[in-house]
């Protein structure tokens, strides 16, 4: 798969989430993502105004973290102008099952992400096994400050990403707390998509557009990471 870079628009109100998806188009990303601040801060409205305002050929992935109502949360999103939604390893299987099946029949792309699962391995194989079309490998905002606040080492998704790769037969993301550098270097692991939010380009705590030159710095990671070309398990092709 050709890599991909994605902007996660972790904000809470569209204006800002529009103006910031403007920019990043510009600096060459290819997927939107309504972040989940947006999800829960505007709903289905965040992803229809992104919809109506770069028409219908750019992805946008709805990061609702299902958990339980998948089908009805297929069909909104789908219905806003999703391509890509997010079900949960953690809820139960028939919840996921279901979100499958709603891609299906919605015609979006299910993409499952592992977050909080005892066996990051395990959850991802379960997710592709049951047809996600994609795996986030994600370790959350509240594990890695938390471990961080006790004194250890912060949890990074680099750290099983070659296991998560090797494990399934999907496109894989790996999400949480990655540098810029580390965030370019996924698809060395064998990752094409890279996904870029808080704390890179969103502000983490304020969830406001982060300072600097933003768009440079996005232009920058999108001509490295589109220079990778095919990326398959074993890294670029």
């Amino acid at each position: 798969m050709k890599t991909i870079v994605q902007i996660s628009l972790d904000l809470t109100s569209i204006p800002e989430a529009i103006e910031t998806a403007h920019m990043a188009l510009r600096a060459g990303v290819d997927w939107l993502e309504a972040g989940t601040p947006l999800i829960i801060a505007e709903g289905m409205h965040g992803v229809r105004a992104l919809r109506k305002e770069f028409g219908p050929d750019v992805p946008i992935v709805a990061d609702l973290k299902t958990m339980d109502g998948g089908w009805l949360e297929a069909e909104i999103m789908a219905k806003a102008g999703a391509t890509h939604i997010v079900v949960m390893a953690r809820a139960h299987i028939e919840t996921v099952k279901i979100v499958v099946k709603g891609g299906r029949d919605f015609g979006v792309k299910v993409m499952g992400d592992n977050l909080g699962c005892p066996n990051m391995v395990d959850g991802a194989k379960m997710l592709a096994d049951e047809g996600c079309d994609f795996v986030i490998h994600h370790v959350g905002f509240d594990e890695r400050r938390g471990i961080g606040a006790a004194g250890g080492r912060w949890p990074s998704p680099l750290d099983q990403l070659r296991k998560i790769v090797a494990a399934v037969s999907v496109p894989v993301q790996a999400v949480g707390g990655l540098s810029i550098e580390q965030a370019m270097q996924c698809p060395e692991y064998g990752a094409p998509l890279v996904v870029l939010g808080a704390p890179l380009t969103i502000d983490a705590d304020s969830l406001k557009v982060a300072g600097g030159d933003i768009e440079s710095k996005l232009r920058m990671i999108c001509e490295r990471v589109h220079a990778y070309g095919d990326v398959g398990p074993d890294g670029p092709v």
